[in-house]
Order: C-alpha cells, then structure tokens, then sequence
C-alpha cells in the first residue's frame, strides 16, 4: 500500500527555515544534500520518528509564483499538525523557543489543541490526541 514518504514546505532561505524548524520547534535534520547551483535537498522530521514516517522536504523559492506561495500554502487554513503524546512539556518548550502561539491550549473532544505559526506564517496545530 502506497505511503506518503514526504512532502514540501516552500520557504525564504534554507538555513533560516533549518534553523526554526529544528532549533525552536525541535525537528532534527534528516539530510541536507548540495545538489548544484544553490539548490540543495533538505529533509526534517520529528524528533524519534520511525524511519517509513512521512518527512518535510524544505524547498526554497526559486521564482515568483513559489514566492507568493510561502507561508500561504494552505490559504490560511491550519495545514499542519504536529502530533504530540506530551502537550504540557512541548508547548512549553516551543513557547520557551520562541515559537508564536496563535492561542492558548484548548481542551476539545479530539484532543488539547493550540495553533502556531511556523517562521513564514504557515498555521500548524500542536496536538495531544485524546
């Protein structure tokens, strides 16, 4: 059965997006690949995630149609969610990091919920399922 084994974020500059994604939400670095010509092939992924999970290609902008796309790649809708088994302490340590909460932790039937920013504006739900 097929799998989602990654997909892409569009962003500003490698090494900025590098450094929030894995200093201030706490990703590590999967790869970081030189592949020519400025371009290079960058994947991160959540902290202990298995091997076959799905991992986040970070894709640099190149013209002004990608330009326009980063930090709108869902429309302003929350297009990401970080799944998380201990909320108090990573919401803490995000918030600590410096990471923009769009709100406090909410209790809904689903889970304890709170929406972030990522650097360029991209709304992602940090998560504790119920």
């Amino acid at each position: 059965m097929p799998v989602i084994g990654q997909f892409s974020i569009v962003v500003d500059d490698y090494d900025d997006a590098i450094a929030f994604y894995c200093n201030k939400i706490g990703f590590d670095l999967i790869e970081d690949t030189d592949m020519g010509d400025g371009k290079r092939w960058i994947l991160i992924a959540p902290p202990r995630a298995p091997v076959n999970a799905t991992r986040i290609l970070l894709a640099r902008a190149v013209n002004d149609t990608q330009k326009r796309a980063v930090g709108q790649q869902t429309g302003g809708l929350v297009g990401f969610f970080l799944m998380t088994d201990d909320f108090k302490t990573d919401h803490a340590r995000m918030a600590k990091n410096g990471v923009r909460f769009l709100e406090a932790p909410r209790h809904e039937p689903y889970g304890i919920v709170a929406v972030f920013e990522d650097l360029y504006g991209n709304k992602w739900d940090l998560l504790q399922p119920a």
